[in-house]
């Protein structure tokens, strides 16, 4: 795989790629996991972050994937669309989503002139103008805020949270509806100390409609073996039925719908 230096993917942007198509991973129809309702689910490849859990280290590289252009991705959506319904629509996961912004807007706005519901799932890294005018035509945005405490942010992605957190409080500023995301790992994310932190960061955001626990799992551990990479946590067990009674119980107290998934 070819992996350029983390300072040097988010100017990369993939900007060498046509402007009408995405670089994507992989699709999935009828998804149920990233977003309400049924989903389109659209993984693009390319992430700046290094997290020790990802699950798929194959997303990472940004010339990975394969292109398609945006009109056939609309086409497949409009297609689908009558499994829908009221709640469903099409969700833009990853990799990093962001590292595509200025596509994606064109993506979206393809969409909502359609009729469906948009959804991005993101680390938040990218906080700028274009990742702004991308959020002004995403109807819910997942946003994965994998630690509250700066030192730990870095041990476990290779970067800061400050953009991660910076981004939240611009959507909650805009009144637009977010999900959080949490990984829960032992030893990494599972500090009672830091739950409570991170959970009281959040508790008077009002756009903030639901939480996610997502346990750690060793399901994509194999994949880091097939791309000969080392795997930091290998051998980690997830988080024990106390741990995640342990979690939901300190988030619960500060969110009105927390969802241990």
């Amino acid at each position: 795989m070819l992996y350029f230096p983390l300072q040097d993917l988010e100017a990369a942007a993939l900007n060498l790629d046509d402007p009408e198509h995405l670089r994507i991973h992989s699709l999935e129809t009828f998804g149920t996991h990233d977003g309400p309702g049924v989903r389109m689910v659209v993984f693009v490849q390319g992430c700046q972050f290094r997290c020790v859990y990802c699950q798929n280290p194959d997303t990472l590289d940004v010339h990975g994937g394969m292109l398609i252009g945006i009109d056939e991705l609309v086409k497949r959506a409009d297609r689908q669309r009558s499994y829908f319904g009221k709640d469903g629509g099409v969700t833009v996961s990853g990799g990093e989503p962001l590292l595509q912004r200025n596509k994606l807007t064109t993506f979206f706005k393809a969409l909502h002139a359609i009729g469906i519901n948009t959804c991005l799932d993101s680390n938040g890294r990218l906080n700028d103008a274009a990742t702004h005018e991308l959020l002004e035509h995403t109807d819910l945005l997942l946003l994965d805020v994998k630690h509250i405490n700066d030192e730990w942010h870095h041990k476990l992605t290779g970067l800061t949270n400050k953009n991660t957190l910076d981004l939240a409080a611009h959507r909650e500023s805009t009144g637009k509806r977010m999900w959080l995301r949490y990984v829960l790992v032992p030893g990494w994310t599972d500090q009672p100390e830091f739950l409570e932190e991170w959970a009281k960061h959040f508790t008077r955001y009002k756009t903030v409609d639901r939480v996610e626990i997502i346990p750690f799992h060793q399901l994509g551990s194999h994949k880091w073996d097939l791309l000969k990479m080392n795997y930091p946590l290998k051998g980690l067990e997830g988080p024990t039925l106390e741990g995640k009674k342990a979690a939901v119980h300190t988030f619960n107290k500060y969110f009105n719908n927390v969802v241990l998934k």
